[in-house]
């Protein structure tokens, strides 16, 4: 079975977690866990990676699409930003979920709802600079 990584930002744009994920060191790491397809959905984004495929991986990036049911459904592990309908629906279908937190959205409310949640155990939360300390 392949492994997938479904990244998504939902309907606004989150450079910087695109970007991060995108990287060669993240593509690195994704594959050393054995995951072996990277699904980015990047929405308004002006970071556009460039899609490819190997025999050992797989980039795929699109912008939006009618319903993410598919790629979540797919996806064995979603990192997303912290829209509450995309976390909503991930924890729903009852899959692994990273919530990145926006820093540069000052109106943090999504920091609310994702402090929440994560308090309650249902997922990890982090933000693109904490992600990087260990």
């Amino acid at each position: 079975m392949m492994k997938c990584v479904f990244v998504t930002v939902g309907t606004t744009s989150f450079d910087e977690l695109i970007e991060r994920m995108s990287a060669q060191e993240s593509l690195r790491i994704f594959k050393s866990l054995g995951y072996s397809r990277l699904t980015l959905q990047i929405g308004r984004g002006t970071v556009v990676p460039e899609p490819f495929s190997t025999e050992s991986f797989t980039l795929d990036v699109y912008r939006y699409k009618d319903s993410l049911q598919e790629d979540l459904q797919r996806a064995d592990l979603v990192i997303s930003h912290a829209g509450a309908g995309s976390c909503l629906e991930t924890l729903e279908k009852g899959k692994p979920l990273v919530v990145v937190v926006n820093e540069k959205l000052m109106n943090n409310h999504q920091l609310q709802l994702a402090k929440q949640l994560h308090k309650e155990g249902h997922f990890f939360c982090c933000t693109c600079s904490s992600s990087l300390r260990h």
